[in-house]
């Protein structure tokens, strides 16, 4: 989507988006706008309503923002508009920008218009949105040149999109060898370095709980290492290491999952938003180093599954104790943590995954669950996420949980076993794999990452981390 500036509608024919704040239900002083005049009994600007009103051989499209709007809500608007009235939709598209948006309003109104270009249904044939046929080119009608804002917002949602893509394609489609070519792909055409680690070389580096939870299947793990740095570094540059749950499908293991399997090809979503933020930060070329690691595997069922009971290797060195096979995400992210603590010594780390549905229980689908023993990092990813609309709320770190992952057989166990604080006694394993780094977070969106709503009939990726990690690295 290309986008350009535009001060006259004269002699103009084509779809014309007008934001309108509310007024009143019973408001004398109609809403007017080129030369259309539309009255309160129709239209007022209720939040979440629209008018169509032809004339002058333009579509007028009137689109209700309520009396305030936030940035989560302004972007669903819009991408409803897009997907759900795209047969308005021609080759010439006027986003009008009322006086009021400020440039997160503008960001937030066209990444939702991107956003609304996003087609479910991969395997069916399908017109294209026409946003996305070539020569399109949304004109903003402004008195503020807002054009390096529109040029970042379709950078975000280009990148949700690319997550969007990666968590709803089938895991017959979404293996680990084919996150493994994403990642290689797209550090060519933005600009990090990618090194990606097979079996054997896993193997060669002491990544045994990674490779533990890989062994049930026939596809290769993959081991994905992303690097981007600045062009311009200096001793000031602050060094960000991201780590992603990759796992491509759970079945559970031999602790198979009894429920719910069949949504279980977003268990990579944590790793999906890494590989969005990876590609969004080198897009917007941002100051910032980052180090990103996604181990990708399946966990599956076979004759060489790992089994309830074993005990395991990991990076670390440390030794754990298998309660539970699905508890898997924990042990993949424990080794990522501990390589990426050992090998690059970033000053700042957050990992995110979908992990236990302890934290969806607690939380529901409204928000993420934030563990951190870091206020300063506690406070900017809060921030960060109410920003753009992906919040989060911070539990507690307490010692006293250690006992949940205390082992009598090895150094640590998987699973507490016990049916309350699941996402505490996980963060807990976590953070047992963090030689004590002073400002580590962890992100669990097992409820916000995958989920239903007014865009599908089935539940689908939502994108959750990739604006919020991206935010995060911009604003340290």
């Amino acid at each position: 989507m290309q986008t350009k500036n535009i001060n006259t509608l004269e002699k103009y024919s084509g779809t014309i988006l007008i934001p309108v704040f509310e007024t009143h239900s019973k408001s004398l002083v109609p809403i007017e706008f080129h030369g259309v005049s539309v009255v309160s009994k129709v239209f007022y600007g209720k939040k979440d309503t629209h008018y169509l009103v032809e004339k002058y051989d333009c579509t007028h499209v009137f689109i209700g923002l309520g009396k305030e709007i936030d940035y989560k809500s302004l972007k669903t608007i819009f991408r409803r508009i897009a997907s759900k009235h795209k047969d308005v939709f021609g080759k010439e598209v006027v986003l009008v920008l009322p006086e009021q948006f400020d440039k997160d309003k503008v960001e937030a109104s066209i990444s939702g218009l991107m956003l609304g270009t996003y087609n479910f249904g991969h395997f069916k044939k399908s017109d294209k949105h026409p946003f996305l046929l070539e020569g399109f080119e949304l004109n903003l009608f402004s008195k503020t040149d807002f054009i390096e804002t529109a040029a970042r917002a379709v950078k975000i949602a280009k990148a949700q999109l690319e997550t969007y893509n990666l968590v709803d394609l089938p895991p017959n489609v979404v293996t680990p060898k084919y996150l493994a070519e994403w990642a290689t792909e797209n550090g060519k055409q933005f600009g990090f370095k990618v090194e990606i680690l097979g079996a054997e070389a896993c193997k060669e580096k002491g990544l045994e709980a990674f490779l533990s939870v890989g062994k049930g299947s026939d596809k290769e793990p993959q081991f994905v290492i992303m690097e981007y740095v600045p062009e311009k570094t200096d001793a000031k540059t602050k060094h960000v290491g991201l780590v992603g749950k990759g796992i491509t499908f759970d079945t559970g293991g031999l602790n198979i999952k009894t429920a719910g399997m069949v949504h279980m090809k977003c268990d990579m979503a944590g790793g999906g938003a890494v590989f969005g933020a990876m590609r969004l930060i080198a897009d917007l070329k941002l100051p910032v180093k980052v180090t990103a690691i996604v181990p990708c595997c399946e966990n599956s069922v076979d004759s060489k599954a790992f089994l309830p009971s074993d005990v395991i290797g990991s990076y670390s060195g440390h030794s754990i104790e298998i309660i539970d096979t699905d508890a898997e995400g924990r042990l993949i992210l424990a080794d990522g943590l501990s390589y990426l603590i050992k090998n690059y010594k970033p000053e700042i780390i957050v990992d995110i995954a979908t992990l236990t549905g302890s934290s969806v229980a607690t939380l529901g689908f409204e928000c993420g669950a934030l563990f951190t023993n870091n206020n300063e990092i506690s406070q900017k990813l809060q921030r960060s996420g109410d920003a753009v609309g992906e919040r989060l709320w911070q539990l507690p770190l307490w010692d006293s949980y250690k006992s949940d992952i205390e082992s009598d057989i090895a150094d640590v166990k998987n699973y507490s076993g016990k049916p309350v604080a699941g996402a505490i006694s996980a963060a807990k394993f976590l953070e047992y794999f963090t030689d004590e780094h002073k400002a580590w977070a962890h992100l669990d969106v097992a409820g916000v990452a995958f989920g239903d709503d007014e865009f599908a009939k089935s539940k689908h990726a939502t994108a959750f981390g990739v604006h919020l990690l991206t935010k995060f690295i911009e604003n340290l």
